[in-house]
């Protein structure tokens, strides 16, 4: 295999791989003169190492060492490059120019913990920002195509973090950054997005089984939570429910792009609590939908009730949006809904602002 896919192979640049084999002998073990250099399968399992050591946390220098060891032919060392003079030299290639992730607009929160951050994209060839270091090993996991990795640091991040910073500070920003990467690439990683996406929601979906549950109101009304017609980005709507299901608040779930017909079936046979309504883009955002929804009424005259409607997402515009609930984030939505099922429901419904 040549340098150049390689590192397309490993998310990395060349110029990190030509770095690690200057510094840490970490190169091809037949170098024939005249022509490019291939990279031999122990080779290969040699920085594929390298890339998982570093992606959990190893000072480059001691995954180097344990790489080598690890996948020499007789057992001992392979003969490192010499020393550098200068400590500082002593880290891998600096990583390609990044750009700094905005804030989610549909996801920013305070952080609940300390949050290490670090450069982002160093091995991982996107454009990362000042991230999680979970972020890094997600993305470079994500870049190689590499399946198990994927879900065991998706499982780990959940079960150490819990579900809502997992999501806004592990999940959310490794998205942002394939679909960044999408972006100025073509039709290039998109096999990563729809991988990293499906195992996102392979694991919102298994929340019950890694984290406790709230007891959940046997016999209360639901929360429906659907896209718009149209829209065809359900994850968040996945977090928000696996959110919720922590709780212990009862959910409907529908997906993408349900019709305002089935919705409004939905919504009368259930006799819903609430209704989140998830726009990801402005011409799938219908307020005439949201006023309808929260319009109905049923229930015996003198006891007649409404759904609260909460239209969440990038795509609804505030303005337009007045006299709604409005969320800022994951944690956010799940207090407001939450709160319906607290002592006094009514007293406890979102309010607009």
């Amino acid at each position: 295999m040549t340098t150049g896919a390689l590192a397309r192979r490993l998310g990395v640049s060349p110029t990190t791989l030509r770095s690690w084999d200057r510094r840490y002998g970490l190169g091809p073990a037949v170098h024939a003169h005249g022509r490019h250099r291939r990279w031999a399968p122990r080779d290969i399992a040699m920085v594929e190492e390298m890339c998982r050591l570093t992606a959990a946390g190893v000072p480059p220098a001691e995954a180097a060492r344990v790489a080598r060891l690890r996948f020499t032919e007789d057992g001992t060392a392979a003969p490192a490059a010499a020393t550098p003079a200068s400590p500082a030299s002593t880290s891998p290639a600096s990583p390609p120019d990044t750009v700094s992730a905005p804030s989610p607009p549909d996801t920013t929160s305070t952080p609940s913990s300390p949050v290490a951050v670090r450069p982002g994209g160093a091995g991982s060839g996107l454009p990362l920002g000042d991230v999680r270091q979970e972020c890094r090993g997600l993305a470079r996991a994500a870049v190689r195509l590499d399946a198990p990795e994927l879900e065991r640091r998706l499982m780990e991040s959940v079960g150490q973090h819990g579900l809502a910073v997992a999501w806004e500070e592990v999940m959310v920003p490794t998205l942002r950054a394939v679909g960044r990467k999408w972006e100025s690439s073509g039709d290039r990683y998109v096999e990563v997005e729809h991988l990293l996406s499906w195992h996102i929601s392979s694991t919102l979906r298994s929340a019950p089984l890694l984290l406790p549950r709230a007891e959940t109101h046997a016999g209360a009304p639901a929360v429906v939570l659907a896209c718009t017609p149209g829209e065809q980005h359900s994850l968040a709507l996945e977090a928000l429910t696996a959110a919720l299901g922590e709780r212990g608040v009862p959910t409907r779930m529908l997906g993408a792009a349900v019709p305002a017909e089935a919705l409004l079936a939905c919504v009368r046979r259930t006799g819903a609590a609430a209704i989140v309504l998830w726009s990801q883009t402005r011409s799938t955002a219908s307020m005439p939908l949201a006023r309808h929804l929260a319009g109905l009424e049923w229930g015996a005259a003198g006891a007649r009730r409404r759904p609260a409607v909460l239209p969440v997402g990038p795509g609804w515009d505030r303005r337009a949006a007045a006299g709604f609930p409005r969320c800022s984030g994951l944690r956010d939505a799940v207090e407001a809904l939450s709160r319906l099922y607290g002592d006094d429901s009514g007293a406890h419904r979102p309010r607009p602002h």
